[in-house]
């Protein structure tokens, strides 16, 4: 036991030392992996960080682990380990046949029997994880989790000081555009990213998937081709992984002989691993998705005006299924009378009722405002049905100062429906003047002019499939929507 105290005491002053360095964070954690290993007498090492939506564990250091390992696939933090998300301790005893290790066959294939894992804990809450690999069964001892747990604090420390790093360079980066007076920026991210990229396209490409709020994952796995014996002769990693559309995207170019080889791989792939979704992109293909989404010389005219997107097509899709859930789960057996403000509210409203396991009605009303402020309500169409007696669910677009739903809901209550509900895609909190009740709610946003998918600014932007922030400089002198 005081042998291994006195390891784990030099191994903590060797990553101190690392730690205070101006190295790196990729080339720090994989200091930090390789002391730790060694210390623990364990044949590998990982620290991996959490994204913002603790979906999904990105490595930012390793020792001793086989490449085809670390790119077995992206870390599920549900299905891998799951218990370190609330902040538990995780032991291993056979990693080839515990069900919370999301890919047990690998880890069969690569010798790897027990694993201990700790939380990386940043104010209070999960922020990363290390992981320690042997190949010998083994049980670790108190002193064992007590220094794995020290080198996880350490790196939350080393994570946040990055993540600080980070966002001051953003800032930067925003000030210069401010001072450019640059049209679109890009959308900020916080997301530890330890990634250098192979060529300037795939860099772009990483800027387009973040302006759209698309999360993507850079050369997650490697997919075994071909063999010689017991031993991988060939791999094809492809460059991105989104996982919103559990898609692998490969970027080439249009030189022949690259976009042969290339093809050849992908057929190779699809038939070994039919399951896998991969697409190959060209550069024309590239400025055609470019163009499609608004972003690049094809297509700047549609997105001209958008400092950055909110949420992406995929996360509202995403966001509406799960109101439709519960919205199906709670009028289960009843038939319900949809009814919507024109016209902000009729992207949302179309796509929610396609996702409702209920009969349902739709009707429409319409209204318009005067007086001196504007905020004086007047309904110039009314509903074309009777709701008395129904079950009525309010849609919205936005609420903000909660002042137009409540005239609304005061009118629609005078009918006598048998019940009254809202359900809006945004909630503009900030913003609001009269505490009305809203039931089912999409996204809160922040006070900010919101554009797209079906909001305008002076009747445009609302074809854009996604939700984004105005510019300021276009709305200067009006007060945010």
């Amino acid at each position: 036991m005081g042998s291994s105290r006195g390891s784990y005491y030099s191994a903590l002053k060797r990553i101190t030392k690392v730690a205070n360095s101006a190295f790196s964070l990729r080339k720090i954690c994989n200091s930090i992996a390789k002391s730790t290993a060694k210390a623990m007498q364990a044949n590998g090492c990982r620290i991996l960080s959490l994204n913002p939506q603790k979906e999904y564990l990105l490595t930012v250091g390793t020792y001793g682990l086989s490449d085809l390992y670390l790119k077995k696939g992206h870390l599920d933090a549900r299905k891998s380990l799951p218990d370190i998300l609330e902040g538990k301790v995780v032991f291993i005893a056979d990693a080839a046949k515990d069900e919370r290790v999301q890919h047990p066959q690998i880890a069969l294939a690569q010798g790897i029997s027990s694993i201990l894992g700790v939380p990386v804990l940043g104010k209070g809450e999960t922020i990363g994880e290390i992981r320690i690999y042997t190949r010998e069964p083994r049980q670790f001892s108190e002193a064992d989790t007590s220094f794995l747990l020290s080198v996880a604090d350490m790196c939350a420390v080393i994570f946040e000081r990055a993540e600080l790093h980070q966002l001051l360079e953003q800032d930067y980066k925003a000030s210069e555009r401010r001072r450019k007076s640059s049209q679109v920026s890009p959308l900020p991210t916080t997301t530890l990213r330890p990634t250098s990229f192979a060529h300037p396209s795939e860099e772009d490409f990483a800027k387009v998937l973040d302006f759209y709020c698309i999360e993507w994952l850079y050369e997650p796995r490697s997919f075994p081709l071909r063999w010689k014996g017991d031993k991988i002769a060939e791999m094809f990693t492809p460059d991105f992984y989104l996982p919103e559309l559990d898609l692998y995207v490969e970027l080439t170019t249009l030189k022949q002989n690259l976009l042969t080889e290339k093809n050849r791989k992908l057929r190779q792939l699809r038939e070994l691993y039919p399951e896998v979704n991969v697409m190959l992109l060209t550069k024309n293909d590239f400025l055609k998705l470019l163009a499609k989404y608004g972003y690049g010389p094809l297509g700047e005219a549609k997105v001209e005006g958008i400092d950055r997107v909110l949420y992406s097509h995929a996360k509202i899709q995403q966001r509406i299924r799960t109101l439709a859930r519960h919205i199906s789960r709670d009028y289960a057996g009843q038939r319900l009378v949809l009814i919507g403000i024109l016209k902000g509210v009729v992207c949302f409203m179309a796509d929610l009722m396609q996702h409702l396991s209920l009969p349902v009605t739709l009707d429409f009303m319409a209204i318009s405002y005067y007086g001196s402020d504007g905020q004086v309500v007047k309904i110039t169409r009314d509903l074309d049905s009777s709701i008395t007696g129904q079950h009525v669910l309010m849609v919205e677009d936005i609420v903000d100062t909660g002042m137009t739903l409540n005239y609304i809901l005061s009118h629609l209550s005078a009918h006598n429906p048998a019940s009254l509900r809202v359900c809006t895609l945004l909630d503009k909190r900030a913003r609001r003047l009269i505490n009305v009740p809203l039931d089912y709610v999409g996204f809160e946003v922040p006070d900010e002019f919101v554009v797209g998918y079906g909001l305008d600014y002076k009747g445009e932007y609302r074809n854009l499939p996604f939700i984004g922030i105005l510019h300021p400089e276009l709305i200067k002198g009006e007060g945010p929507r």
